[in-house]
């Protein structure tokens, strides 16, 4: 079970910085429109708003408001580290397909619809930062009627994304606003652009295992005894009580290195021949909490992603 702290005031965004700017929400893009320096809000793929982040090093970042999804995190050279899939629609119809998509208030089947909605909703822009030079934003998602139809809570979810030269760092606060408690399970369903032939991740060994590659209802325990895993084939696997650090090699000539705070599990995925289109050339490899998070009211939970090359 992940660490839970506690906060009686909701997280207070007014931290002391340069160039900020605060208090932004939309629902459509009309033109672009700056906020800060290295950051900017733009139509994106279907007229859908998007925030840029730019880095004067040559790095940049695209997060979709609809989902909230990080979509694109180009390094200095160019090269793209994220993939989206070649089907993935942008018209609000179903979720972005790739990138970092967020699975809250459920991650996978469970009571309500798969990966939680999160993914399906309008986040809004809350903050904006650049921080010597590293671009900021933080999003907000608040509980409304088409997420009490199906979890009847009020919550509020900041997510920051901060953007440096070869890294990009993501801190996720759930906060129960509402006057009873209620429980959740979340990840970060990171798809990383890959040779899936090529790809293997480092710092899993000794990890137990729950192997849905057989029967993802019922899972198959065991633990992870290699120390490099690859994907030969169909692999949809969690990995318990998972270190805060791996390396992943994506067989493209980068290794990047996957640090958490908070995030207690791992989960590793490749779709094989069930998407045949595209499976060689991604590999998620994805920080989650697949233990029930506990909350009570005006408590908080947080727990951050950074994700770098050398």
């Amino acid at each position: 079970m992940a660490m839970v702290s506690m906060s009686f005031s909701l997280p207070n965004l007014n931290l002391r910085r340069v160039n900020r700017y605060s208090g932004m929400a939309f629902a459509s893009v009309n033109k672009e429109t700056s906020t800060t320096v290295g950051v900017r809000v733009t139509e994106g793929e279907g007229n859908l708003p998007k925030v840029v982040l730019t880095s004067p090093h040559g790095s940049e970042a695209e997060i979709y408001l609809f989902g909230g999804c990080l979509t694109s995190w180009k390094v200095p050279n160019g090269k793209d580290l994220l993939f989206v899939r070649p089907d993935a629609v942008f018209n609000k119809k179903k979720p972005i397909s790739g990138g970092v998509p967020h699975c809250f208030p459920q991650f996978g089947p469970g009571a309500i619809q798969q990966h939680g909605f999160a993914r399906n909703l309008d986040w809004s822009v809350v903050d904006s930062d650049n921080a010597d030079g590293n671009p900021v934003v933080t999003l907000l998602l608040k509980d409304g009627p088409y997420s009490r139809s199906m979890w009847d809570f009020g919550f509020q979810a900041l997510y920051k994304v901060i953007l440096n030269s070869k890294s990009i760092s993501t801190e996720l606060i759930i906060t129960n606003t509402d006057n009873k408690p209620f429980s959740f399970t979340s990840a970060l369903h990171t798809y990383f652009s890959a040779s899936v032939t090529g790809a293997s991740v480092k710092g899993l060994k000794g990890c137990k295992t729950l192997d849905k590659e057989l029967d993802p209802t019922n899972p198959v325990e065991g633990k992870e005894e290699r120390d490099v895993v690859i994907f030969p084939g169909f692999v949809d696997r969690v990995y318990l009580d998972a270190p805060s650090e791996l390396q992943l090699d994506n067989g493209l000539g980068d290794v990047i290195t996957i640090k958490n705070t908070n995030w207690s599990d791992t989960v590793l995925w490749n779709p094989h021949l069930q998407m045949e289109a595209c499976y060689k050339d991604f590999v998620c490899v994805e920080n989650a909490q697949i233990g029930n998070v506990q909350l009570e009211p005006q408590q908080s939970w947080t727990a951050k992603q950074h994700l770098s090359i050398d």
